[in-house]
């Protein structure tokens, strides 16, 4: 994994003295002066980490984390303060940072805590992925059909549809290319035995007539002679 770091540090020599180690390792580095120069970086680039010194004009580093946290970043923070700053220190902690590095420190020491808080970091991430429900989204060309949240959207636009032309559209669009007759819609969608299918006829137009461009040219929804009905493949 590419790993983007982020320096926010008011000595431009301990900035680029820690950039030239970290892109030694591998890592992609951006830089910062303070803390609000390094807000403005966290809203253009993917941050994994950031190091951030306690004191720095406009805004200190002790501000800048609580800001971040407050704005839901969750990386690791490791934050630079001096030995006199020791009440800076127990004050970042409390704010959101997850450790801290006293100066002057040595360079195998800052890279050995950025190396273990990706490795734990990385981790948090792939259990994240693992652990929170994916909204189930099925994209046909300009065409979106969200099952979790029930909505359709075409080319970004919404799409009103009433419950059950949302559910025939549903079955159809998780299939895409697949053909289903108008009883086994009717038995999917209603939970019954099919007898009088004549009102999957009128849904199937009235989709069409909200999701096609021209609903005599189907692009999306599409019916196959003496068999059924079927959403394109796109």
């Amino acid at each position: 994994m590419d790993y983007h770091i982020l320096i926010v540090e008011d000595d431009r020599d301990i900035r680029e003295g820690i950039e030239i180690y970290l892109k030694n390792q591998g890592y992609t580095v951006f830089q910062a002066a303070d803390g609000l120069a390094g807000l403005d970086v966290l809203k253009k680039e993917e941050i994994h980490l950031a190091i951030v010194d306690v004191m720095m004009p406009r805004m200190d580093g002790i501000r800048m984390v609580m800001r971040m946290r407050e704005l839901h970043y969750e990386f690791p923070v490791i934050m630079l303060s001096a030995k006199s700053e020791e009440v800076d220190k127990i004050m970042g902690l409390n704010m959101g940072a997850d450790d801290y590095v006293t100066k002057p420190f040595t360079t195998m020491e800052l890279l050995a805590r950025v190396n273990s808080h990706l490795r734990r970091y990385s981790r948090y991430l792939e259990m994240k992925d693992v652990c929170e429900p994916k909204e189930r989204v099925y994209t046909i060309g300009g065409l979106e059909i969200h099952e979790d949240s029930v909505e359709v959207f075409l080319d970004g636009n919404p799409v009103k549809l009433t419950p059950t032309e949302f559910k025939i559209l549903l079955l159809l669009g998780k299939n895409p290319g697949r053909v289903f007759s108008a009883e086994e819609i009717y038995e999917r969608v209603w939970n019954e035995q099919a007898i009088n299918t004549d009102t999957i006829m009128v849904h199937i137009r009235k989709i069409r007539e909200k999701i096609e461009l021209n609903p005599r040219e189907p692009k999306y929804l599409k019916v196959v002679w003496g068999i059924g009905y079927k959403i394109e493949k796109q």
